[in-house]
């Protein structure tokens, strides 16, 4: 197996958080490929070949890769032996990390982003917002009366954008809390305040509709607008006291084991 050379490592700080993608249709060489296969386990393997749609099979391939392969750039560990675990809702996390590596993926079409961390729980997620769904109805079952309010206030032109604020924000956060939809959806609820920047927001509060449900102080999440097509929500919830902290965002694009490169948050197009 050829292995990558990695001259320089990343540094991840204590409120760190770097945003990684790759385009998995961009990705075609056979030898490449193999490359890939090479990388993933029996299990992961086997998973991999259980898609009957070709083009989910290509997606996980290249998945599995580009999360071992991004891993690697942060410590010394070669892309093929990084072990996984999975908890009851299908949440992937590394086993006995050198580093206390966080990380999280989400796909749509052929972009797939990993967002990592260090120590908190993240979560994040990417989203086609001009597909075909009945948003309206879908946000009247799944949104807080709060969210489903501020949606209908938008002007008409605009509501499908608004819709995906609010879904990628809960998605983000369900997979942040790694519960899977055993969450209900409209027990927390977000308010999306102006944004400073065209790019991004992160004036945006959460709350739930009773306590048990958690502590909003321990919340921090972010939307991005890579562009009229995409939205990027994340989610980080601190393990040990409140967010009282600016974080700060890295933005990488990566082609596994080939090449990768930093990007300027004006540069983060998908």
């Amino acid at each position: 197996m050829v292995l990558p050379a990695y001259p320089r490592y990343l540094k991840l700080g204590s409120n760190d958080i770097h945003i990684w993608i790759s385009r998995a249709n961009r990705i075609r060489q056979t030898d490449l490929l193999k490359r890939y296969r090479d990388l993933l386990t029996r299990d992961e393997l086997l998973k991999q070949n259980n898609y009957v749609c070709a083009k989910k099979r290509h997606g996980a391939l290249i998945t599995r890769a580009f999360v071992r392969d991004l891993l690697s750039r942060y410590v010394n560990i070669p892309p093929h032996l990084w072990q996984f675990k999975q908890n009851s809702h299908g949440k992937p996390e590394v086993i006995n990390p050198p580093l206390p590596l966080r990380f999280n993926i989400s796909h749509t079409d052929d972009v797939i982003i990993c967002a990592v961390t260090l120590n908190d729980d993240i979560g994040c997620d990417v989203e086609m917002i001009h597909r075909s769904c009945a948003f309206l109805s879908i946000a009247e079952i799944n949104f807080s009366p709060e969210e489903f309010s501020d949606l209908l206030k938008v002007p008409e032109k605009e509501q499908r954008s608004r819709f995906f604020d609010y879904w990628t924000l809960k998605e983000a956060y369900i997979k942040t809390c790694g519960t899977g939809f055993s969450l209900p959806l409209t027990e927390f609820s977000f308010q999306i305040g102006a944004s400073r920047s065209r790019y991004e927001n992160g004036n945006i509060q959460l709350g739930f509709s009773a306590r048990e449900f958690g502590c909003a102080r321990v919340w921090r999440s972010w939307l991005f607008y890579p562009n009229n097509s995409y939205r990027i929500a994340v989610s980080v919830r601190r393990k040990a006291g409140y967010q009282t902290q600016q974080f700060s965002f890295r933005f990488f694009e990566s082609i596994p084991l080939v090449s990768m490169f930093e990007l300027s948050k004006l540069r983060f197009r998908v």
